[in-house]
């Protein structure tokens, strides 16, 4: 917790007392009442107290004075004699001086008798001295969508003990259970040493022995609870008031990055926290405080009350990130790659369900200390070529049945493109075909297609929303890098270069964007990490989805390309990633990396960073997802890299959401069947029909009714059981049959469970009292 802030109190008026207010017990009402020998009395009446024994001392001091001087006098004529007469006249100002002196405190006393007996017996309010000590708020929660927390505020309080307050006999016959308390919370220290540092601290007068530091607020409970302590801060030397409130993230590294903090010391904001910090620190309040003999005392009463922060509810689903952590996590190890991130946003809404970032450490493990979704900018590599054909598709450049010649090795004036495949090439196939096999003939294809007008392929990169930056609320997203015709770094080979995802760089949560348009037919939508602001557990604001580009291509082109991304994974390099589930739509990317002189060397001494990216179903998309991982040393290639990530968090996700799976009886059509009705009482069987609204008739108001099904209605008909005859039971339960047997002076013997089906005495056979009947329940 910060140090309060205080401001000047000069010119301010005091609180006026409220009205109603019960007036405080006089100091003269508390004598007369023999109530003033109490600690609480002699605190609030020091003053007058210290006063009175002053009083006492001078009046003692002048006796003793008087008394000396009266000797000194008489010894200094004896002595002095002939100069009596002088001694005479110099004993008028010491004697003068002596009285001035003396009278001269006894006023100041008058004085002083005087503020303390109106202070004591005045009704009105005391214009004490003020001022106004800042109280700051508690910050408010992130939560996830389903409002479980993922950051939130813990208080720690560091426990401490003046044991000179306790008085002896309690000290003497709990301290050694109290050290027994402490031993069993805290078991690291032997109860003995818990008791020698209690009674060493009492032996030399410590009164701030620190027992524990940081404890939760369910420890302090306990700690509480213990002999001695047990007593309170007065008799029992507890003092517990030290509070440190600590931000805590109860799912460890989970989401660490995207979650962020907030530095005001440094203005530094990172993460959801930093973006949202104003909203969950709420408003510092300022409590008055008021001057006493002792030292600033709070009042309770505020100026102005602190608001707590309110919560922050993100759009991340935590089982999902959790999924997409330790997938993550898993291939990370299995590749022995440098790094990695997952994106997975929800189609319709762009909200970002989850988002992971892990780096590898010397040790070997992954931590979340960087957040390469928003914050690393490479080069996308093939997932590229989706907007390279769209652009073409678009300015009617190319048709995707085209056929092409791919070789396997394509020379741009000067410049040699390799298909990834050793360059052996794919022989005469479409286009489509060279997009779902990633053939590196696209860049030949666009260079062809745009070499006298690159400016128009750069109008429909900027069309598409790939040339700015997407605007998301969190602080560091890197805006897209790439030249212009027109500029130095422009030359003949930028055009193929870009179309396969080389000088031109991006950030992986903007090529997940981009492909979250396609399958949102077309719909451009801005990443949310943010749903709405809770307060009291109510919302005040929400956050709706935000468009940056309503259509970023025709319906045509998307039509064209979304078959090529199903194509990808039925007979392109994604066809190991089927789902057996679900279609999956999307394209893999294996990019070279530069060295770190920033340029690219031969194949074999290079590193690469293989990314796939995509949506599920591909029919009717529910989520995007793109999985990027850096510097893998065991393989290389996308479709090994990534691919796995993405076709195992898809799997998972549909498995355990049940909007992808019809309910077991969707199809069933409701049945409009009378129910069964067993043998029973009247009004027992009018309640129920009744309550149920079963459609009855009745046809006798005989006490015992059975029923029987009709078309429409349950036919409730008499029962006979009048007379000195056995009664039919039969189809009774157990309760009735018994309860009407019994009723007739027979004794009943039970078999089995359920509905009476069978009875030992005929229906109507005469009764005799004392008979046994034995009953068959099935």
């Amino acid at each position: 917790m910060s140090n309060n802030e205080f401001v000047d109190d000069v010119g301010v008026e005091a609180p006026k007392k409220p009205k109603g207010a019960a007036k405080k017990q006089s100091t003269l009402m508390v004598i007369l009442n023999g109530d003033f020998l109490t600690r609480d009395f002699m605190l609030n009446n020091l003053t007058y107290i210290l006063f009175l024994f002053l009083l006492l001392f001078m009046l003692v001091a002048k006796g003793y004075y008087g008394k000396s001087l009266v000797k000194k006098v008489q010894e200094t004529r004896r002595a002095l004699d002939q100069n009596i007469r002088t001694m005479t006249s110099n004993k008028g100002p010491l004697v003068f001086r002596a009285y001035l002196l003396y009278f001269g405190f006894v006023a100041i006393m008058i004085l002083v008798l005087y503020k303390t007996l109106k202070l004591q017996f005045s009704t009105n309010e005391v214009d004490l001295p003020i001022r106004f000590a800042d109280r700051m708020p508690r910050m408010g929660d992130v939560l996830d969508a389903n409002l479980n927390p993922l950051l939130t505020s813990v208080s720690y309080f560091d426990i401490r003990m003046d044991p000179t307050v306790v008085d002896q006999k309690t000290f003497d016959a709990e301290v050694s259970n109290l050290a027994r308390g402490l031993h069993g919370l805290y078991p690291e220290k032997a109860a003995r040493a818990y008791e020698n540092e209690i009674r060493n601290a009492r032996a030399n007068g410590a009164r701030y022995l620190l027992l524990r530091k940081g404890v939760t607020s369910e420890e302090r409970k306990r700690i509480n609870a213990l002999p001695i302590l047990k007593l309170g801060r007065m008799k029992g030397g507890i003092i517990d008031q030290e509070e440190t409130v600590i931000r805590k993230a109860p799912n460890g590294i989970l989401l660490r990055r995207t979650l962020g903090y907030y530095k005001k010391d440094l203005d530094l904001e990172v993460g959801i926290e930093g973006a949202y910090h104003t909203v969950l620190e709420g408003e510092v309040g300022k409590e008055i405080e008021q001057r006493i003999t002792t030292g600033w005392k709070k009042t309770g009463r505020f100026t102005k009350d602190p608001i707590e922060g309110a919560d922050v509810v993100t759009t991340i689903d935590k089982d999902i990130q959790e999924l997409a952590h330790s997938e993550l996590e898993h291939q990370l190890k299995s590749m022995e790659a440098e790094s990695g991130t997952v994106v997975l946003m929800e189609v319709n809404t762009g909200h970002v369900k989850a988002i992971a970032n892990l780096t590898k450490e010397a040790d070997g493990s992954f931590s979340e200390k960087f957040n390469y979704a928003i914050g690393l900018r490479e080069v996308p590599g093939s997932t590229m070529k989706l907007a390279s054909l769209m652009a073409a598709l678009e300015d009617g450049r190319i048709n995707i049945n085209d056929r092409v010649n791919a070789t396997g090795s394509y020379t741009v004036i000067s410049k040699r493109f390799q298909d990834s495949n050793d360059g052996k090439g794919y022989g005469n196939i479409s286009i489509q075909e060279a997009f779902e096999k990633s053939s590196n003939i696209i860049a030949w294809i666009l260079y062809k297609a745009y070499r006298n007008d690159p400016e128009k392929f750069m109008a429909r990169l900027d069309q598409f929303g790939l040339t700015q930056p997407l605007g998301i609320e969190l602080a560091g997203e890197l805006a897209p890098k790439f030249y212009r015709p027109g500029q130095l770094q422009w030359s003949p080979y930028s055009i193929p270069s870009m179309a396969i995802g080389y000088e031109y760089q991006q950030i992986p949560l903007q090529t997940c964007a981009f492909y979250n348009a396609v399958a949102n037919n077309g719909k451009f939508l801005r990443p949310l990490f943010v749903k709405e602001i809770r307060r009291g557990g109510k919302v005040i604001k929400s956050f709706e989805p935000v468009v940056i580009r309503e259509q970023i291509c025709s319906f045509e082109t998307l039509k064209i390309m979304k078959r090529c991304l199903a194509g990808v994974m039925i007979h392109g390099t994604g066809k190991k990633l089927t789902s057996s589930q679900f279609a999956i739509a999307g394209k893999t990317g294996t990019a070279k990396l530069p060295d770190k002189n920033k340029q690219y060397v031969e194949e074999a001494q290079s590193d690469f960073q293989a990314s796939f990216v995509g949506y599920f179903p591909a029919d009717q998309p529910k989520y995007t997802c793109l999985v990027l991982i850096t510097r893998p040393k065991v393989q290389k290639y996308a479709a090994l890299v990534a691919g796995p990530v993405f076709v195992a968090l898809a799997n998972k996700i549909y498995a355990s959401n049940l909007r992808y799976h019809p309910a077991i009886n969707q199809e069933k059509n409701k049945v409009n069947e009378l129910p069964v009705v067993k043998v029973g009482n009247h009004d027992d069987l009018l309640k129920v029909f009744k309550k149920l609204h079963i459609p009855f008739l009745f046809e006798s108001n005989s006490s015992w009714l059975s029923a029987s099904s009709q078309s429409d209605k349950i036919a409730l008909k008499a029962v006979n059981t009048n007379g000195k005859q056995v009664p039919d039971v039969r189809g009774m339960t157990a309760k009735d049959a018994v309860f009407l047997l019994e009723s007739k002076k027979l004794s009943v013997r039970l078999e089995g469970a359920g509905m009476v089906v069978f009875q030992s005495l005929t229906p109507g056979s005469e009764i005799h009292a004392g008979q046994v009947i034995k009953l068959t329940l099935q």
